[in-house]
């Protein structure tokens, strides 16, 4: 089964995020359905890259059972940590990623998924973002320095062949509104402390200076001494007054998306991120991204 392509295409600049929700009357199986007869011409004709992901539970609904990633549930309850912070559970039906590298492409394309969809599910969000200085996020730091290389994200992202969901993926999508002012108040070594990297070149801080606190502390997973890593794909969002990070956090598992919030929120052991101080969670919502094999099942018949 081979993985949807759009999630590995790094160096696209512009990007829209589009959230829906099926129309009362309709049936899941027609939203995949129309998801996925958009995906050939949008990605061939139209220059962009597609990816398409659907409600855990609505893809198990109508997929064969041997293309169903298990153990894959919507984010229905908020997430809140001891001191109050809570991270809200914004779940939608279906979530569409319009990526490319000319912004008229991306809105010409993205008006054309909401076009293809409008007679079966109904536009709920839509969020517009690109690529900040390259590879920094609005901090001012590098993003993504965790990420695995390309040749080693597949086995990161996406399901093993011959395992159930083979060639699917978790996504993790959250909308975080940064608190600008309040970084910039502070100075290079606090956010330093905060971030658990240097700002100018990414390196990680010693493990006897890293704060248990820092944003690196609370997301690298470690299982008996082993790295867990994601795929993060993360694009800035927003205009200078309302602004932050689109959190695209790709996964074989939904494990470790999860347990990577519960840590930032302290739900586990009471210790929050401190970058949660200056970045503030708006949405929040997991979806199931078949293998390209298993969507093509959808595509409707070519008509003459």
């Amino acid at each position: 089964m081979n993985s949807q392509p759009g999630i590995f295409a790094l160096g696209t600049s512009e990007h829209a995020f589009l959230e829906f929700d099926l129309r009362g009357g309709a049936r899941p199986a027609q939203l995949v359905t129309a998801a996925a007869g958009l995906v050939d011409p949008l990605s061939t004709t139209g220059g962009v890259n597609l990816v398409i992901g659907f409600r855990p539970e609505m893809w198990a609904r109508v997929a064969d059972a041997e293309n169903v990633l298990p153990d894959v549930h919507s984010w229905i309850d908020d997430l809140t940590g001891p001191d109050g912070f809570t991270m809200p559970a914004t779940q939608h039906d279906a979530w569409l990623w319009v990526a490319g590298g000319d912004r008229s492409a991306v809105f010409d394309n993205a008006r054309a998924v909401v076009q293809g969809l409008q007679p079966v599910a109904h536009l709920v969000r839509e969020t517009n973002g690109w690529l900040y200085q390259h590879d920094r996020d609005l901090t001012g730091f590098i993003d993504g320095t965790e990420n695995p290389s390309l040749l080693e994200a597949p086995q990161v992202a996406t399901v093993p062949a011959g395992a159930p969901g083979a060639g699917s993926s978790v996504v993790l999508y959250q909308l975080w509104q940064h608190d600008s002012a309040g970084w910039d108040r502070l100075s290079q070594e606090q956010q330093e402390r905060a971030m658990g990297r240097t700002k100018p070149d990414s390196v990680e801080l010693p493990e006897d200076v890293m704060p248990a606190d820092s944003h690196v502390a609370r997301t690298v997973l470690e299982v008996d001494g082993e790295e867990q890593p994601i795929f993060r794909r993360n694009v800035a969002y927003g205009n200078v007054s309302h602004h932050g990070t689109a959190f695209v956090g790709f996964s074989c598992d939904q494990w470790r998306l999860e347990e990577m919030l519960r840590r930032m929120a302290g739900a586990s052991d009471g210790i929050r991120c401190a970058l949660t101080h200056y970045v503030q969670p708006l949405t929040g919502g997991y979806y199931t991204v078949p293998a390209v094999d298993a969507l093509a099942c959808f595509v409707p018949p070519v008509k003459d």
